[in-house]
């Protein structure tokens, strides 16, 4: 009889087995940046947490060299996503024809500190000064630009001439070395040179210049195609900020901050995290004001960028239906 019972229950295991739907495979996502500052944070922790795979995402998170790398990427299909600000690169490619759009907004104003060198005192000693910045009209230039701009000073007028460097760590130990008078740095890069008497022009999320800083990008085309994707993303995005916000997790988001920046030490990244909470805007709303504001500075010069409309250039239907369901809360 025990034996039956036996041959019974393995059957039964079988057949369940058998019924059972296989495990669903994860869906590839590339996602560019040419960023490379505590502004990522979200991306680093979201990725060590496993909030991507919460959804079924099999994300890969790549650092490129500059913005222009990165839409190219997304031009060729090569990568469905862009994390990054509005830029010179951004809206030459819309204006070109690529079919770019932005569904989310982390950070929507200038952040950051333009660090100059200690013989600096006040923004109007950067007259015929050199200022580094990481790629022509990247987010660096139009950090540095937009801030030049509110101080009255004008690059072009003023004698100011912008060397292209790379990013935050090259540019922090070209300032101190005193290769260049200044340079836009985020709070982590800045903090070692304030503590050895660099000067801070300006922390620049205190002025109010209206900027897409951080969003997500990606092109409608693809929107059409894998909407559920492009949902997704924004989830994991969410609950990873939601994650940072809370206290407990300190250590954790440390770890992060300081491994996707490749800080040797993790207490190198406390300024970038304790700047957080002033940065992200839970309510991940694209900032049409803040494309605006840069199709502006940058149609001066470039007719194709000046025909751009903002309106067209944002799409939040995904971040509104999140907050109809109260994630923002």
């Amino acid at each position: 009889m025990r034996t039956k019972i036996s041959i019974l229950f393995v059957l039964l295991i079988a057949v369940a087995v058998k019924s059972a739907p296989a495990a669903q495979t994860p869906t590839k996502v590339t996602m560019t940046t040419g960023s490379f500052s505590e502004r990522e944070a979200a991306m680093f922790v979201a990725q060590d947490q496993g909030f991507f795979r919460r959804y079924g995402l099999e994300l890969t998170f790549v650092h490129v060299r500059s913005g222009p790398v990165g839409m190219a990427a997304l031009a060729g299909g090569d990568s469905q996503l862009h994390e990054g600000s509005v830029t010179g690169a951004v809206l030459g490619a819309a204006a070109e024809g690529t079919d770019l759009v932005f569904v989310a907004g982390m950070i929507n104003k200038l952040i950051g500190n333009i660090m100059a060198s200690p013989k600096i005192k006040t923004p109007s000693d950067l007259r015929g000064k050199v200022i580094a910045v990481t790629s022509a009209s990247g987010g660096s230039w139009m950090f540095t630009t937009l801030a030049l701009e509110y101080w009255g000073l004008d690059a072009k007028r003023d004698g100011i001439t912008f060397r292209i460097l790379g990013d935050e760590s090259v540019r922090s130990q070209a300032l101190l070395t005193e290769t260049i008078a200044a340079t836009h740095l985020g709070y982590t890069f800045a903090a070692p040179l304030k503590s050895r008497g660099f000067t801070n022009l300006g922390d620049l999320a205190q002025l109010p210049i209206p900027f897409q800083s951080t969003g997500i990008m990606t092109k409608r085309s693809f929107i059409n195609s894998s909407p559920e994707v492009v949902e997704k993303v924004l989830r994991g995005i969410v609950d990873s900020m939601a994650f940072i916000a809370q206290p407990e997790n300190k250590a954790a988001v440390l770890k992060s901050l300081a491994k996707g920046l490749r800080l040797p030490k993790v207490e190198l990244a406390v300024e970038g995290y304790e700047s957080l909470p002033m940065l992200y805007d839970r309510r991940i709303y694209p900032t049409v004001e803040g494309v605006r504001n840069v199709i502006r500075l940058l149609g001066l010069t470039n007719e194709k960028i000046r025909r751009l409309r903002a309106e067209e250039l944002v799409d939040d239907r995904f971040v509104r239906k999140l907050e109809k369901e109260g994630l923002f809360q």
